[in-house]
């Protein structure tokens, strides 16, 4: 077993969909399967006393649906929805899903979801803590025993990873622990302007606005709806 595996469960009603699942999961080494259930129930049982990292659920399921099942366990870091109907993504979210899939599960889909969990659990671990701010104009970020010194102009964007948020700067890129709203909530951080659920920017490194997106020095950045109407009037050459 590698030594960063993720302990995962599986949940479907539904015996083919169910062995579809375990079978594109037993091909990712990450994952180690803990668990195969066919009933929200029994899943429940088990879980209440036995942590994992990763579930893998069916939605549309008796006596106790994959979203109150979920509901339940939300200490689990990561939920993958796999569900015939596309109509429960939004109060997916809501229980604060990973990702949403789609039957019949195609193999590059689920492969995209696994690099983007591969890619949260290493962030995770290897993420440094935001530690404290000094002054109007300067942070700290605690590196291992070291305190990096952070000029707040040289950050050119923050991007919200869940529970974490990566600041990045024209040559570096650090993550720390903490959301990117709760960050945004902290003083010094109260200048960056929100542009989508998972960006937020320099309003003076902004260099060009198209409706869906924006550059920031060499970056493109996505524009979330709701939030375009707070860029009306905003100059990018001013």
């Amino acid at each position: 077993m590698p030594p960063n595996s993720l302990s995962c469960i599986i949940v479907d009603d539904n015996e083919i969909d169910r062995l579809t699942v375990l079978a594109h999961a037993r091909q990712y080494p990450l994952l180690n399967i803990a668990g195969v259930f066919s009933s929200a129930i029994d899943a429940l049982s088990v879980l209440q006393n036995q942590p994992v990292d990763v579930l893998l659920l069916d939605v549309d399921m008796p006596d106790l649906s994959g979203l109150e099942l979920r509901a339940r366990l939300l200490q689990v870091p990561v939920c993958v929805f796999i569900t015939a109907y596309p109509d429960y993504a939004v109060e997916s979210f809501a229980v604060d899903a990973f990702d949403y899939l789609v039957k019949p599960l195609r193999r590059e889909r689920f492969d995209h979801t696994m690099t983007r969990i591969e890619a949260f659990f290493d962030l995770t671990r290897k993420a440094q803590l935001f530690d404290l701010s000094l002054g109007a104009d300067t942070i700290f970020i605690k590196d291992g025993h070291q305190q990096i010194k952070l000029n707040l102009h040289d950050i050119v964007y923050l991007e919200g990873l869940k529970d974490y948020t990566r600041i990045v700067t024209a040559t570096h890129q650090y993550t720390v622990l903490s959301s990117i709203g709760n960050l945004l909530q902290n003083k010094p951080f109260q200048s960056f302007l929100r542009i989508h659920r998972s960006y937020a920017v320099q309003r003076h490194y902004i260099d060009r606005i198209e409706t869906q997106q924006l550059h920031v020095q060499q970056f493109t950045l996505p524009i979330g709806r709701s939030y375009r109407a707070g860029l009306d009037g905003i100059n990018p050459y001013r």
